[in-house]
């Protein structure tokens, strides 16, 4: 098949037949594949360095890690690894895109999949079949929308009061605890492990549309989300954190939201250290200034990142982070570590 031919079906059910698999990281070693790296060049190099940062973070008991989501890695098959990683105490806390934690990872553990397709697919085919396209991935859009109602549902039965989109999805856990069709999402493993979830644009997905249907429902006595005390909040667990690295998949608003903790700690009158670890897994350019919000030696011009162990790993994170993750799993370095439990100091 050429690149640029545009393929055809008839029905939704020609689209929607072979679901993505997430990978399992635990089912492959793949620290004999990082010791090679170490001894390239370009890419593999810059890999095996942010293979190395992450576990000298997993050896450091007074570091918190933070990962951080954007993009749709989760979609395209590494939903798994982001569940891993709380699961066997790799990470502290998490700051997401909407996108990640409610369209893909609340999604699939209401029983519902995403599905491999074509870039080259006639979007307009798909339009008419109700399908939504990421890339060369697939999603039945009356399942989203199951998504959004179900959002609106449970924001019902909440006390009306507002909420930091962590506190939100700590009320999605537990009804994923009693409801979800599909276990160990990220949600109901963070839920289980104490382990704090953030969206700082949290509207900006099918939470979004969740929360006005609710707000059009409840237009006197409605749940709205506080940003600016979630803020606070995650600024609360870098003060409490002695050390803390970053995990950072992508960029954009999670990774800003993060590295702004240490300045509005420095606002409030609190001693921090910058953030002594960081990896970063993108495509973007730097070029125009972007880069996903900054490269990380940039951020170390504010004050955010100390750059004597950081790594931009330039490379889409579907095929790296499975490979840095693998390594880190069976290195075992978090079988030393003890869990933070963040979410306790709010309660």
């Amino acid at each position: 098949m050429s690149s640029n031919k545009k393929l055809t079906h008839n029905s939704k059910k020609d689209f929607l037949k072979n679901p993505v698999e997430h990978i399992d990281i635990t089912s492959f070693d793949s620290r004999p594949i990082i010791s090679s790296m170490k001894k390239m060049s370009f890419v593999s190099r810059e890999t095996a360095n942010a293979a190395n940062i992450f576990n000298e973070m997993l050896k450091d008991k007074d570091c918190t890690i933070f990962l951080t989501l954007a993009g749709s890695s989760s979609a395209a098959g590494c939903m798994n690894v982001y569940k891993d990683l709380v699961k066997y105490n790799m990470v502290d806390a998490i700051v997401a895109t909407g996108a990640s934690i409610i369209d893909m990872d609340f999604f699939e553990a209401l029983g519902f999949k995403h599905y491999q397709g074509s870039q080259y697919q006639d979007d307009t085919e798909l339009r008419k079949n109700y399908i939504d396209r990421i890339y060369d991935t697939y999603i039945d859009e009356d399942e989203l929308q199951i998504c959004d109602q179900t959002i609106c549902n449970i924001a019902d039965s909440l006390e009306a009061r507002s909420y930091t989109s962590r506190e939100f999805i700590k009320e999605i856990g537990c009804y994923l605890k009693k409801n979800s069709k599909k276990k160990d999402s990220l949600i109901e493993t963070a839920y289980e492990n104490d382990v704090p979830i953030f969206c700082p644009a949290f509207t900006d997905s099918s939470a979004g549309f969740g929360l006005v249907m609710h707000q059009e429902r409840n237009p006197k006595k409605h749940i709205t989300i506080d940003s600016i005390r979630e803020f606070r909040e995650l600024t609360e667990i870098k003060i409490q954190s002695k050390g803390s690295g970053l995990f950072m998949i992508g960029g954009g608003v999670p990774k800003n939201f993060i590295q702004d903790t240490v300045i509005c700690a420095e606002l409030l009158g609190k001693e921090v250290d910058m953030h002594k670890y960081a990896i970063q897994i993108t495509v973007a350019d730097s070029r125009d200034g972007a880069c996903s919000s900054s490269t990380l030696k940039e951020a170390s011009s504010w004050g955010k990142v100390d750059i004597t162990k950081e790594q931009m790993v330039f490379a889409e994170a579907t095929s790296v982070l499975p490979i840095i993750a693998s390594d880190a799993f069976h290195k075992g370095e978090w079988k030393n570590r003890d869990r933070k439990n963040f979410t306790k100091i709010f309660r």
